[in-house]
């Protein structure tokens, strides 16, 4: 699969709350210039929970074919596709629609709300495993599914043919090191916590899918390959530069202040980021306490800010 950056790409709405493909076509280009190895759509920093089902396939379908399209004469990443759900048929659907879109692999978070047992992830995860012949991979994030999904399980998991790896952010690094040291050399672990990406790679991760990429790529990308490379030293530099923005952005809830730090970007034309609208509802604008801190650390970073 992959060893370094994905972005969890934000999804840009226009002024009358569509998909906006020029933009997205726009974001893909951004991350392409700056050596991102895979772009996910379709994920929680993309806003997933509040696509319709039409518009989630739309999204992989037109990602899926603009990279494609791209792909035969310039360098352009991976396409990953969220398509998970708390339900296991509605997963199976969107990942069979994505496969059929031409995206190189899936994402699949679990099931959230409904907290199954392991024995429910892991039978799960298999079903749609087992029925789409798609590279896959798991992404365990406690916080958002009141479930984690143990060491036991996820070693399970591994070996079933489709599924590639895991996107771990469980924030439990004792579970991570077990994870990476039970599963076999192909089994990729990559971070789902941009804080904690140094950290795992340590441990054998093999990289990271970031939600600080979206404004910074090339310095996520750079620490990554720091260290898969040996340069501890500045792969360390490079977290400790990242650290505070890192943290600033999940100021409040993701993706609100991501979306809004490269709103504010686009406004400088030297950054080749586009306009990507506004959140939608659960999901509201930046409190003023909160974009006072957002644009601190922007302009502490370097980054254009007015």
């Amino acid at each position: 699969m992959f060893e370094g950056s994905a972005v969890a790409l934000i999804t840009p709405f226009t002024k009358d709350d569509k998909l906006d493909f020029a933009a997205l076509e726009k974001l893909i280009d951004f991350h392409a210039a700056a050596k991102t190895e895979c772009i996910l759509v379709c994920g929680t920093t993309g806003e997933s929970a509040t696509l319709t089902h039409d518009e989630h396939k739309q999204l992989v379908r037109h990602s899926a074919q603009y990279i494609r399209e791209k792909r035969g004469h310039d360098r352009y990443p991976l396409l990953m596709a969220g398509t998970g759900s708390n339900s296991t048929r509605e997963a199976l659907e969107l990942t069979k629609a994505a496969k059929d879109a031409g995206a190189d692999v899936a994402l699949l978070i679990s099931p959230y709300y409904n907290k199954p047992t392991q024995a429910g992830l892991l039978e799960h995860f298999r079903v749609i495993a087992r029925e789409v012949d798609l590279p896959q991979v798991v992404y365990n994030i406690q916080g958002r599914t009141a479930v984690n999904i143990t060491a036991d399980t996820m070693v399970a998991l591994s070996e079933e043919k489709n599924i590639i790896g895991v996107k771990e952010a469980s924030g439990n690094l004792t579970q991570i090191s077990d994870i990476a040291r039970r599963t076999a050399d192909d089994f990729y672990v990559w971070s789902g916590d941009d804080g904690l990406t140094l950290p795992i790679l340590s441990l054998g991760g093999k990289g990271v899918i970031s939600v600080s990429a979206n404004i910074v790529p090339k310095d996520v990308r750079a620490m990554v390959h720091a260290y898969l490379k040996g340069d501890h030293a500045e792969a360390l530099r490079i977290h400790r530069k990242m650290a505070e923005l890192n943290s600033t952005l999940f100021v409040e809830t993701n993706p609100i202040p991501v979306k809004t730090a490269v709103n504010w970007l686009s406004q400088s034309p030297e950054t080749g980021l586009p306009h990507c609208g506004g959140m939608r509802l659960p999901l509201t604008p930046l409190l003023a306490s909160s974009e006072s801190a957002l644009k601190k650390t922007l302009k502490e970073y370097g980054l254009p800010v007015g």
